[in-house]
């Protein structure tokens, strides 16, 4: 057992570039593949991935001292910095109880897999922190270990089934079928977005406004084109950041840049998931009739969709603004702004590509992650720091952690009073449950049957 945890504990140091095409190719081993195939796909995949994370780094390091020009630029005086999710994945990977959660997590997908409860097959192990940051707080606050993986429990089931419900708009809108996105960071806006998009169908005039960026590239011309878009915007906010001319023409290249470099890469990720893809398919329909499984992967692979990048780089100067007006808010936002992506794409594909519907929801989802940024800050900042880091006094927030609604919503439940909280969650996920199963098995049939 030792080995084994010393062996997990080395991939997972080894980082996510080492561990997706490692866990690609073992699962293509177990779907029948040879392992030349298998390694060739896990190799692309991972090429494909650092692809893409070097245009999101590149993405990072000029929106991010940007956004910090304007914060300083507008005046804002905020107390919590918002310290990015990669410092929060480190202090949930840093936890003592990491290693529970982490089985706890894995376990919830097998046995939901055993019972058909779910499709998804969750490789992205990187990811876990998602659900695991949830359960290190639950634990820090109720130092009851059984609470804190009961926690993590209930967050893993949450994410699987959404992403098994959200995976027919995943292959419909982003064009990647037999794959769900079992990411927090990607799901968690769905609890806003969809009872806020049914409720936008329902009000006259608001529903016929229509901004979808694909139609107005026809009529733009190349001012439509996500290249020229990525430039605008780019020179936009380096204008909130007072940047000179040259620098603020620099920022509006980088921007092009990310617009056209992205969508490469994702398809070089999907390149490589087709052969496991189709694997998966094979193998299934030989020993499990009427059974499909979706291969679990990292929210990455959609974020490039020039949709998703042009909300984003909209919602940027937005969030910047509203963080300033919001009665109540202390968070700052600042490094976890380059990856606004991952929490409106979902937000995207629910408006179909509406920009302005995801600009507006955009916006009432992370006012929501403001808020819970703000209210949870105490406590993540005492794991943190108990966890080693020094943020001299600095108190801290981030985008990805329990600032998310979802995950915000379940860190309540388990550190309230479980007597009434727990009925009350089982009585909702229960409603929900039986109508967006429903819904799942008629948006199956439909994609299917090639209807949009």
């Amino acid at each position: 057992m030792q080995f084994l945890y010393d062996a997990f504990q080395a991939l997972l140091k080894a980082g996510a570039f080492v561990m997706l095409p490692v866990i690609i190719t073992v699962v293509g081993l177990c779907l029948g593949m040879k392992i030349t195939r298998a390694f060739r796909s896990g190799l692309t995949v991972g090429i494909g991935f650092v692809g893409i994370k070097l245009v999101i780094d590149m993405l990072a390091a000029n929106i991010g001292p940007a956004s910090k020009a304007m914060v300083e630029n507008f005046g804002l005086q905020l107390d919590i910095i918002d310290v990015g999710w990669g410092a929060i994945a480190s202090v949930t990977w840093a936890s003592p109880i990491i290693p529970l959660l982490i089985l706890t997590i894995f376990l919830v997908n097998v046995v939901l897999l055993s019972l058909k409860a779910t499709d998804t097959l969750d490789v992205d192990i990187w990811n876990y922190h998602h659900m695991a940051i949830v359960g290190v707080l639950v634990y820090f606050v109720t130092n009851n270990i059984f609470v804190a993986v009961a926690s993590a429990a209930v967050m893993a089931f949450i994410t699987f089934k959404l992403s098994d419900w959200t995976s027919p708009l995943v292959e419909r809108f982003f064009g990647i079928p037999n794959v769900s996105l079992p990411t927090m960071s990607f799901l968690s806006s769905v609890v806003i977005a969809y009872p806020m998009n049914w409720i936008l169908d329902r009000i006259p005039g608001v529903n016929k406004i229509s901004m979808d960026l694909n139609k107005a590239q026809k009529y733009l011309g190349i001012f439509g084109e996500s290249t020229m878009l990525g430039f605008i915007l780019g020179c936009i906010i380096g204008g909130l950041a007072k940047y000179s001319v040259g620098a603020a023409f620099n920022l509006g290249v980088h921007m092009a840049a990310v617009m056209v470099l992205i969508p490469k890469m994702t398809s070089l990720f999907v390149e490589g998931l087709m052969p496991i893809s189709e694997a998966a398919t094979e193998f299934t329909s030989k020993r499990f009739k009427n059974r499909k499984f979706l291969i679990g992967l990292d929210a990455a692979v959609v974020v490039g969709d020039s949709r998703v990048i042009t909300t984003a780089l909209v919602l940027i100067p937005l969030t910047i603004l509203m963080a300033a007006i919001l009665p109540g808010n202390r968070v700052m936002p600042f490094a976890d702004l380059a990856v606004i992506t991952f929490r409106i794409a979902l937000v995207v594909a629910i408006a179909r590509g509406n920009v302005f519907r995801s600009i507006l929801m955009g916006l009432v989802v992370m006012a929501a992650i403001l808020y819970a940024g703000t209210l949870t800050s105490p406590v993540l900042t005492a794991v943190a720091t108990q966890t080693g880091l020094d943020f001299k006094g600095q108190m801290i927030s981030s985008f990805a952690s329990v600032s998310m609604t979802l995950s915000f919503l379940i860190y309540q439940v388990f550190v309230n009073n479980l007597m009434i909280t727990v009925p009350i969650l089982v009585v909702v996920l229960g409603v929900i449950y039986y109508f967006a199963q429903k819904a799942y098995r008629k948006a199956i049939a439909a994609n299917e049957q090639g209807e949009m």
